[in-house]
């Protein structure tokens, strides 16, 4: 499995702009973290996962895939609401994922063309999906495009990772952000390891 791809030189820079996640990484160690290169297939599982559990997900994510065969726009787009839903998940994700396959058919959204934008337009694009928010945006930018310098204030664990690594009790947005340019630009490495701590 393609794990997000990092090394000594985005460990080194972090190292030294941060000792304290300096120590963390030394402690934890190497994060092979999975990755899923096919945007739209990305998509479709971060929208089918949302809310539910990973166990879940992965039965609903199956199903689908008996459903449809291959995991594409077209086969997806083939499918009827009613159908989707059967895999397992409400309504409103199945009428959520039928209209990214169908936004991607009809041309109203290029995924191919997201690879040459910088992040935030990627977001702009993505976020204007129906059942695509910032955090879902920020997460195929980390596990399916692999963009470098991602770090979500939407993501509670990430927020929590700062707040153990730091000692403090509460973080607010200004404090956030001053965390995330030391972190640049290597922020989604960051992610990784915040995310570990938060679980610690």
């Amino acid at each position: 499995m393609a794990t997000f791809p990092y090394g000594s030189r985005e460990i080194d820079h972090l190292r030294s702009r941060d000792t304290r996640l300096g120590r963390a990484i030394d402690e934890i160690g190497v994060i092979r973290r999975g990755v899923t290169p096919d945007l739209f297939t990305a998509l479709v599982v971060s929208v089918a996962s949302q809310q539910i559990s990973a166990k879940a997900a992965e039965t609903v994510w199956k199903r689908l895939e008996n459903l449809a065969g291959t995991i594409t726009p077209e086969t997806i787009s083939a499918l009827s609401k009613e159908e989707i839903q059967q895999c397992g998940i409400s309504m409103r994700k199945a009428g959520y994922i039928k209209s990214i396959g169908d936004a991607v058919m009809n041309g109203e959204i290029d995924l191919a063309g997201l690879w040459d934008l910088p992040d935030d337009e990627v977001i702009a694009r993505l976020t204007a999906l129906d059942g695509v928010g910032v955090w879902t945006a920020e997460m195929l930018l980390i596990f399916s495009m692999q963009r470098p310098d991602i770090v979500s204030w939407g993501d509670l664990a990430i927020r929590r990772g700062m707040m153990k690594l730091y000692g403090i009790d509460t973080l607010d947005r200004i404090r956030f952000e001053r965390y995330r340019r030391r972190y640049s630009p290597y922020g989604s490495v960051a992610s990784l390891y915040l995310w570990e701590i938060s679980h610690r």
